[in-house]
């Protein structure tokens, strides 16, 4: 949208029971500066259910129409996804810019996405919100024309059945080649299963610190690696999954992955669009559920992460719950309670606990031992030396003293190779 700093007016409809409704017109706010758009005014209805043709009750029109001109605002945004009919219906009515909350969240991913696959999936998304609206969406397709047979149309439905047509031969275009990059990744998590090292997924609420966090873990166990994702104080920052190995220093390694964070009401367009991407979420061993416990706002934010975990078929896996920007509270940290941690990734305080809880979770089929093993084995010492962590070796008759902690799976596959002295 090429609306910068243009002046925009927020319009929201509250349903009866709806609790959460001051909350979603603020995050409506949130997310029109995220599009550049300065919101000059808002107007709120109460209502037992959405108006079919405008949205808003008639009376309430001219009340907008009053305001946007006062306000001299070009743009008005609705705080709902709105039919083809409605936005037809409103752009007659008030003369005006008419955008709705899915617009907003597909213009800031389209703005966000860097990968080709997040660029690709955005645009498919916006595509197939497109496709029911076009004739609601101020193009000037000229008059719709009557009669019967085919040579009476109108110019305006011959130019929409082409845009209609390019359209859907574009999305299927865009889905074929969507399809390679998916089984590219399939077989790269294919290769991690077989590598069998634990997958640990960041999950949580937009701007809530994840990829920060990420960022803090690289650098507490492989300073100066540079292998930092991108980390800013806005939403969606991340739109692409970002995947780095973790090993700490007894050897112990897991992957960590970065997610696109959630947000309330995100368009099914994107979540269709997006599953290929939050698969990774779906076969992680564990998931860090990330808070921002300094938002007023935290406990929707858990909530519609939980409710979109949920959708994902993911709310079966084990999950942890690390209380973020606890350095803008005056609560005390780092504090671990059960499966829970309050941290700052910025001041780099609770790491160490937060990592602490990973170990119980996904660590748990580790076997401590001591083994001998001949010296003409001496390519198990050097794998155990890499993949296990050794505490004492010392050197016998009959071969090489092993005090260690090592993966179960990896005692079970050597086992045949040493000696077992203790367990």
């Amino acid at each position: 949208m090429e609306t910068a700093q243009q002046k925009a007016v927020i319009v929201g409809v509250q349903l009866q029971n709806d609790k959460d409704f001051a909350y979603s017109m603020e995050e409506l706010r949130n997310l029109a500066a995220a599009c550049e758009l300065e919101v000059a005014g808002e107007l709120t209805q109460k209502s037992s259910r959405i108006n079919p043709s405008h949205y808003i009750g008639t009376g309430k029109i001219g009340e907008l129409e009053a305001l946007l001109e006062a306000l001299e605002a070009p743009i008005v945004i609705f705080n709902d996804e709105l039919s083809p009919s409605q936005i037809r219906n409103l752009e007659s009515a008030l003369d005006r810019q008419v955008i709705d909350r899915t617009v907003l969240i597909l213009n800031i991913f389209a703005e966000r996405a860097k990968t080709k696959e997040a660029q690709l999936q955005v645009e498919v998304a916006q595509l197939q919100y497109m496709l029911p609206r076009l004739t609601g969406m101020r193009e000037s397709l000229g008059r719709q024309g009557g009669g019967a047979g085919l040579k009476n149309r109108g110019a305006g439905e011959t130019k929409l059945e082409l845009d209609r047509r390019r359209i859907e031969e574009r999305i299927t275009a865009l889905q074929l080649e969507l399809q390679t990059q998916v089984a590219r990744r399939q077989v790269q998590r294919k290769q991690r299963r077989k590598n069998e090292v634990p997958v640990v997924c960041l999950v949580g609420y937009t701007n809530t610190g994840k990829s920060s966090l990420m960022n803090t873990i690289m650098e507490t166990y492989h300073p100066g690696s540079q292998k930092g994702v991108l980390a800013k104080d806005m939403l969606f920052a991340t739109l692409e999954t970002s995947v780095r190995s973790i090993e700490l220093p007894d050897r112990k390694t897991f992957l960590l992955t970065d997610t696109v964070g959630f947000v309330s009401q995100l368009p099914h367009h994107l979540v269709k669009a997006f599953r290929s991407t939050l698969e990774e979420v779906t076969e992680a061993d564990l998931l860090i559920h990330v808070a921002d416990i300094s938002d007023p706002q935290v406990s929707q934010h858990i909530a519609v992460t939980e409710e979109t975990l949920k959708a994902l078929g993911a709310d079966g896996i084990p999950a942890i719950k690390a209380y973020n920007k606890a350095d803008l509270t005056e609560l005390p940290y780092p504090v671990v309670k059960e499966n829970t941690v309050t941290l700052s990734a910025k001041q780099e305080r609770g790491i160490a606990e937060l990592i602490g809880l990973v170990r119980q979770h996904v660590f748990n089929d580790y076997i401590k031992c001591e083994i001998l093993v001949p010296f003409d084995r001496g390519s198990v010492v050097s794998y155990f030396n890499d993949h296990a962590d050794v505490q004492e070796i010392s050197y016998e008759e009959q071969g090489t003293r092993l005090k260690l902690e090592c993966r179960a799976a990896d005692y079970e596959r050597f086992k045949s190779d040493f000696v077992v002295i203790s367990q």
